[in-house]
């Protein structure tokens, strides 16, 4: 039963009633969701789930969006067959359980997908977007993988002592302003850091009265002056992977 006296930091917002136009598929070993583009691209997207897993249809929604324009998207079961974090589990135990889930230590899955979009699906220019839990994913692998052409980071912070400012390539970060996950402070501290040591292009957004999840946990019709800053946070990420995916 919930702990409602610490209620978990990732609230699940609106769940989605989206059904998604792609298909399930296995991917070496895990499963993924895909969708491709109608038109033949070699154009194609990563995207990494939140502790809610590669089953939410919120997810599912933005593989579908970028796959109608012009990229093969792929939301990849990253938690290979553990559990997804739900509503109904006892919230005192959230940081105990994504312990268990290290968003470090992905490779052996980042591997596996960018061998099949390359060999299956003949992609040669490949980013990778990440909400939550997958936005720190993203951070950690523009860090690590050159041919990630553009990365996108929702509301995902990398906090271990690491370096994490010497960017690969071009990476788009968006927060939330009352994120209370994410403290200004720290994504200030991320901007300055990055300005000081980052060698590549890269962005830093802060969406006004955004809490954490905004952009992919909120219906857009919710309350009305929300609206226009999902769209928004929506349409950035469209705008910064085709910039620097051609």
């Amino acid at each position: 039963m919930a702990n409602e006296a610490q209620p978990c930091p990732c609230n699940l917002g609106d769940l989605f009633d989206y059904k998604g136009l792609g298909e399930e598929v296995q991917i070496d070993h895990i499963k993924a969701y895909v969708c491709k583009s109608k038109t033949p691209s070699d154009k194609a997207v990563i995207v990494i789930q939140d502790v809610y897993g590669w089953e939410l249809p919120n997810t599912r929604l933005f593989v579908d969006v970028l796959a109608s324009h012009g990229y093969t998207a792929v939301l990849a079961d990253f938690f290979v067959g553990k559990e997804p974090w739900k509503s109904t589990n006892d919230a005192s135990t959230f940081f105990q359980w994504l312990e268990t889930r290290p968003p470090y230590k992905v490779d052996k899955e980042v591997d596996a997908v960018l061998k099949y979009l390359k060999e299956e699906c003949q992609a040669k220019k490949i980013g990778i977007i990440g909400f939550c839990w997958g936005g720190i994913v993203t951070h950690y692998l523009m860090l690590k993988y050159p041919e990630l052409k553009a990365g996108v980071a929702f509301y995902g912070l990398v906090r271990e002592d690491v370096d994490k400012y010497n960017l690969l390539n071009p990476t788009l970060f968006i927060f939330g302003e009352n994120d209370s996950l994410i403290p200004l402070q720290q994504v200030t501290s991320l901007d300055q850091k990055l300005k000081e040591n980052c060698k590549v292009d890269y962005k830093i957004k802060v969406f006004p009265k955004q809490s954490h999840g905004f952009a992919h946990r909120r219906k857009e019709d919710t309350n009305p002056e929300d609206k226009p800053y999902i769209d928004e946070a929506r349409n950035d990420m469209l705008l910064w992977l085709n910039k620097y995916i051609k």
